[in-house]
């Protein structure tokens, strides 16, 4: 199974699920609560949403290195 990889404000997230946004909704309104039991149970740290899911994510962190001297 492959994952997804998600660019948003010059970040990189690897997407675990996309649930829609009607799955966190009680009587017409959003529980917050659903979603972030959602993002610790999935284990991701991010949480995206566009017009009809969220996007439960993993940030990918920038690479740090630093230059080795070959003498």
């Amino acid at each position: 199974m492959f994952k997804q990889l998600y660019y948003h404000n010059d970040k990189a997230y690897l997407i675990n699920r996309r649930i829609p946004v009607h799955n966190f909704e009680k009587k017409g309104e959003l529980n917050l609560d659903f979603v972030q039991a959602w993002r610790d149970h999935l284990g991701c740290d991010h949480v995206l949403r566009d017009q009809t899911h969220f996007i439960f994510c993993e940030t990918i962190e920038d690479v740090e290195f630093e230059e080795l001297n070959n003498g």
